[in-house]
């Protein structure tokens, strides 16, 4: 059972320093086979401290896959903002939304960190909270599904559900970039953009005004 002591709170040096010590141990050695003592001297610090922060080992690995899952968070939200941006108009929607879903299948399903998520949640799925533990939860989708109820409002699209206009986008684009191929990263496969083109006009089919 996870701990219920009062953890030391707060992101320091020495956090960090667990959280990618114990991310690269678990990788490459396993949960089982990782011990704390191991961690705490990748880490440069005491056995203790780890306890203080984590509380015990589960507890150490759920952060561990929390913080890869912000991190890919931080860069779904980064292109969102980079791309979808509140000066996008009729005439550049299409490319617009081509670019961010292309940007979230290079930099984000092609990226390490995406990998490093996938390979926990598969490898230490019963060290986890639940089966099927996501630490992105529906984070993603409902920040998407913000950014296209402010196209509803600007006359872009007609959303009148943006939680279901956000799912069906993923799904017709890199999620079936996903399905179809096995990748979505198109700096390896020349066949992602083709599809995430025809998703993109597919979905703009569906919900721009008439």
């Amino acid at each position: 059972m996870p701990t219920t002591k009062t953890l030391r709170e707060g992101s320091t040096p020495k956090r960090a320093a667990i959280l990618t010590a114990a991310r690269e141990l678990f990788l490459a050695d396993g949960f089982d086979r990782s011990s704390v003592d191991a961690v705490a001297a990748r880490a440069g610090v005491s056995k203790r401290t780890v306890y203080d922060y984590f509380g015990d080992k589960r507890t150490l690995l759920q952060a561990v896959v929390d913080a890869v899952g912000q991190s890919l968070i931080t860069t779904i939200r980064g292109t969102l903002d980079e791309t979808l941006t509140d000066r996008t108009g009729d005439a550049d929607l299409e490319d617009a939304l081509v670019a961010f879903s292309m940007r979230i299948a290079t930099d984000m399903l092609g990226s390490a960190e995406y990998a490093t998520l996938q390979r926990l949640v598969r490898a230490e799925s019963g060290h986890l909270p639940h089966p099927g533990y996501n630490s992105m939860a529906d984070t993603p989708d409902e920040a998407l599904a913000e950014r296209f109820a402010a196209f509803g409002a600007a006359g872009l699209l007609d959303v009148p559900d943006p939680r279901l206009a956000a799912d069906q986008f993923i799904a017709l684009t890199f999620g079936v970039a996903l399905d179809r191929l096995g990748s979505a990263n198109a700096a390896q496969d020349d066949r992602v953009r083709p599809l995430v083109v025809e998703g993109v006009r597919t979905f703009l089919r569906a919900y721009r005004p008439r």
